[in-house]
């Protein structure tokens, strides 16, 4: 089926300056998604494969809008915003990483309707590789950006640890978040998020900044989104605290992999993705330096460019002679060249 014959237009269109059109399906409840548009293989057999972006835990749809406009020039790119984030709420429903990673698959199942590339961010990162191991029909290949994966010993960043204590923890997780959303304004929460993520945030695009405002503002009026949360975040944690268990997950994909790593990410050490590189060694990789957490944000163009040339030497993508050309605006950003690359 098409998406649109069994969705409705959402009611708030944040990503329209960015070309996208968002849509609500009902998949055992309501799910924001949003369609950038591109060549589609229903009608294009020479279409590229098509691409679902899955954001990170606090994230949204939004977390795309720097790269998902170009790589629509050759493949049919669609956002979701998983369980009890961004404009899909999590009410009466679970917001487990594998919860969320069988919605992804409905999701891919049912409105993208063919296997597609799946690029994840953080949590998304994880909740992709959960749900390739699961539904690996589904899935031609994976991007993974600053990927929630298992961490070397090390001394930890006191902050970031001492804020996933507090989600951890039963009742003081639950207050944390509670206090966070009374006594912090939307504007300061997001630049909260800025500051944790970006390694420069004076990178981050102002346009960007403001529909996250207006889309915390919206989540305000969404009931339980802090248990939502929070019950992704516990088990992220869950995860990632049976790293044998998890490494072997890993290291049973048998799909292409691109992974891209920012050198100065404080939620998900540098350290980290060195190290599932090597034990991945059919990985390709790309490490930034000067780049924190969420690098298709920070250094956008970079990461477009980069996604778009891996797509095309798997041949995800067809010919650029044969591909329609869709009109995209994108920012500059002051972006560093990249550590290094691999390919096996």
């Amino acid at each position: 089926m098409t998406a649109q014959t069994a969705s409705r237009p959402a009611g708030l269109q944040l990503v329209a300056p960015w070309g996208g059109t968002g849509w609500v399906t009902d998949l055992g409840g309501p799910v924001h998604w949003v369609d950038y548009g591109g060549p589609d293989q229903s009608d294009d057999p020479s279409a590229g494969v098509p691409v679902v972006m899955v954001h990170g835990l606090g994230g949204s749809h939004l977390n795309w809008v720097g790269i998902a406009p170009g790589i629509a020039k050759r493949h049919h790119v669609y956002a979701i915003d998983q369980a009890g984030f961004g404009l899909t709420p999590g009410t009466n429903r679970s917001t487990s990483v594998h919860a969320n990673a069988d919605l992804v698959a409905r999701f891919v199942r049912e409105v993208v309707g063919r296997p597609a590339v799946l690029v994840g961010n953080s949590m998304g990162g994880m909740v992709s590789l959960l749900m390739t191991s699961a539904h690996p029909e589904l899935v031609e290949g994976l991007v993974l950006i600053d990927p929630s994966i298992p961490v070397p010993r090390q001394r930890p960043d006191l902050a970031v640890s001492g804020t996933f204590l507090l989600y951890a923890t039963p009742f003081l997780g639950e207050r944390y978040m509670e206090l966070m959303t009374r006594r912090t304004s939307d504007r300061k929460r997001v630049q909260g998020v800025v500051n944790l993520c970006f390694a420069d945030p004076e990178r981050a695009d102002p346009a960007v900044v403001d529909a996250g405002v207006v889309l915390a503002g919206e989540r305000r009026t969404v009931p339980g989104q802090e248990a939502a949360f929070l019950g992704a975040a516990r088990s992220l944690m869950k995860v990632l605290a049976a790293p044998r268990r998890y490494q072997s997950l890993i290291r049973s994909i048998d799909k292409p992999v691109l992974l891209v790593h920012g050198e100065k990410d404080r939620l998900v050490s540098i350290a980290a993705g060195r190290a599932v590189a090597a034990d991945n060694p059919s990985w390709e990789t790309m490490f930034l330096p000067g780049v924190g957490h969420t690098p298709q944000l920070e250094v956008p163009e970079l990461v477009r460019e980069r996604v778009i040339a891996w797509l095309g030497e798997h041949d995800f993508a067809p010919a650029p002679e044969s591909t329609p050309r869709l009109a995209t605006r994108t920012k500059t950003s002051r972006a560093p060249k990249p550590a290094s690359t691999r390919r096996p």
